[in-house]
């Protein structure tokens, strides 16, 4: 399974599910996996900062980080990121994370669940390939 949280929260997650930060900055603190290619451009992002278009970052996210990537792919980027250990189960099983009943990501980054923020995003662009993402609940 595949979740999404923030990093107020990091500490509460299970074991087994692996957090994966992907903003532009991590926080000092964090020495987690880190997949950038899910984070949000610094130019729109400063914009959004400033005018709150929240309408204008969806676009831009989408044009400018999403539709370069494929989901599968990101899948399997990410797999090659996990502890070897965990790897090597999760291919020996042939079972990629999105499959796994063991072993699950959750894209980290910064806002609370109610707040705007680019993880939605990519949550809803997983289940248009098919793959649920969710928030984690606690």
């Amino acid at each position: 399974m595949i979740y999404t949280s923030y990093f107020g929260v990091l500490k509460k997650l299970p074991a087994n599910v692996i957090p994966v930060s992907i903003c532009g900055k991590a926080p000092a603190w964090y020495s987690g996996i880190q997949y950038k290619k899910l984070a949000p451009k610094y130019g729109f992002f400063m914009e959004w900062k400033l005018n709150h278009d929240n309408e204008y970052y969806k676009k831009c996210f989408r044009e400018q980080v999403l539709t370069p990537l494929k989901q599968k792919e990101v899948i399997s980027e990410l797999l090659s990121l996990l502890p070897e250990n965990i790897k090597m189960e999760l291919e020996s099983e042939n079972l990629t994370l999105d499959k796994s009943q063991k072993y699950h990501i959750a894209f980290i980054c910064y806002e609370k669940p109610g707040d705007f923020c680019h993880r939605f995003q990519v949550a809803n662009w997983f289940k248009e390939a098919g793959i649920n993402v969710e928030e984690y609940k606690f």
